[in-house]
């Protein structure tokens, strides 16, 4: 289950190069169910992604390059091609109705946004994602100071409509 907030952003965060960052290409074959294949660096995945937005099923796939290659002439719309900065959130803050289902204190969680900075033709867009390993945390999370809107229920915001969008 992938369970994640997007959201805008205001500005980057300093030291940007700082972090670890991986190149990311990806088409989509359908996008009602989502089959999707990703080149991540090195690494090429085929994954399914059920109805949802704030919480829905997902499976990768491993692929290899050729397979990749030979689906990405099948694919429909535009590929996305984005370059994803991985930032660790020192301290995350929920509001205070959160307490933990699984007896997490809150020192103990760990969480990262996922930066993604667009390239043409979504060169303007710059979303950050944050996964969570529970629902009733991801309503609780309080965003980040460099977070501008709230975008996880906005469907425009998801990479497979995004692939549909005609310019």
């Amino acid at each position: 289950m992938e369970i994640e907030r997007k959201f805008t952003i205001s500005k980057l965060p300093d030291n940007l190069t700082a972090y670890p960052c991986r190149i990311i290409e990806q088409a989509y074959l359908n996008t009602d169910p989502v089959v999707r294949i990703r080149r991540q660096d090195d690494d090429f995945y085929l994954t399914y992604k059920g109805k949802g937005l704030l919480a829905r099923e997902e499976y990768n796939l491993p692929l290899n390059e050729a397979s990749y290659y030979h689906l990405r002439k099948k694919a429909d719309g535009n590929i996305i091609s984005k370059k994803r900065y991985v930032i660790p959130i020192d301290h995350p803050q929920f509001d205070t109705t959160y307490t933990s289902s699984a007896g997490i204190s809150i020192d103990q969680i760990s969480l990262s946004v996922e930066l993604d900075i667009f390239e043409a033709p979504f060169d303007s867009l710059v979303i950050a994602e944050v996964e969570f390993p529970n629902q009733e945390m991801a309503e609780a999370f309080l965003p980040l100071d460099w977070f501008s809107q709230d975008v996880t229920n906005d469907p425009a915001y998801h990479n497979s409509n995004l692939s549909r969008q005609k310019f």
